[in-house]
């Protein structure tokens, strides 16, 4: 019962400050988009059985690369759809170049690769919230209903009548009960969301929408193999009761930068 007190405060809070921040846009949410990225970046950091500990200069290395990638399309209305080269080299220049500063057992190859592929993930995923929210704030939040529907409803039916066990090794208490419940439930509510006050919808915002609520559920895979890895129930006790902001971010990290692939194709 406490633990659930202490969740449902978080939420509270969470929503007294996120609502404000998404509704006003602009400088507000890119300066809380960057703080975010900054402490999901530091709780890579602290992972311990992914990799070594990383070196500061490496560390320094890392958090200027993901700045640039967060901040790199502040001003922009519409998607990269092709990412341009400064986006992928600067990361790569500024993560695996300090390697060569170091012993081998200091500052390892793959240790530079692991958190290479960490910064491209998390930049990535939060530039795309900026440059959503500048293009059309109904979208970004039809893509957070894609994925807090899809937990919701996989976390309650998964709950009730879930038995037969998804990925029990990564996520014991996932089933595929509870994903079917996601996928339909996630999917129509998100629908409803988009039909209402974006377009109405046909065929292909149906097929993409099913397709971001199974990418966001294995995505949350995803994560929870990390976690595995690396022998942790949360990536952070930034949040109350919720864990860190991995943790919340899980899917929607997968949602939104598959969604940006999806209509590049589509």
């Amino acid at each position: 019962m406490k633990d659930l007190k202490v969740r449902i405060i978080s939420i509270i809070v969470m929503l007294i400050i996120l609502v404000p921040v998404i509704y006003y846009g602009g400088y507000l949410f890119a300066a809380a988009a960057g703080v975010l990225s900054v402490l999901a970046y530091k709780e890579v950091l602290d992972l311990k059985k992914s990799h070594k500990p990383i070196p500061l200069v490496a560390s320094i290395c890392g958090l200027v690369a993901l700045l640039y990638l967060v901040f790199g399309s502040y001003g922009k209305f519409t998607f990269d759809y092709a990412v341009s080269f400064s986006k992928v080299l600067v990361p790569l220049i500024l993560i695996l170049l300090p390697t060569v500063l170091y012993n081998k057992e200091e500052y390892l190859t793959t240790d530079a690769f692991y958190l290479l592929g960490f910064i491209y993930l998390i930049g990535f995923t939060f530039n795309l919230l900026i440059v959503m929210r500048n293009i059309n704030i109904y979208l970004l939040l039809y893509l957070l209903a894609v994925t807090i529907f899809t937990d919701m409803f996989a976390y309650l039916i998964g709950s009730l009548v879930g038995k037969n066990k998804l990925k029990p090794k990564i996520s014991p208490n996932k089933s595929w009960e509870g994903t079917v419940a996601g996928l339909i439930g996630g999917s129509t509510i998100s629908l409803i969301f988009y039909h209402n006050l974006i377009n109405p919808i046909n065929f292909k915002i149906v097929f993409i929408t099913l397709l971001l609520s199974m990418i966001g559920q294995l995505g949350d895979l995803f994560y929870s193999k990390v976690k595995r890895e690396n022998e942790i129930k949360d990536f952070s006790n930034f949040i109350p009761g919720h864990g860190g902001i991995l943790d919340r971010i899980d899917s929607l990290s997968f949602v939104i930068i598959f969604y940006v692939v999806v209509i590049w194709f589509l």
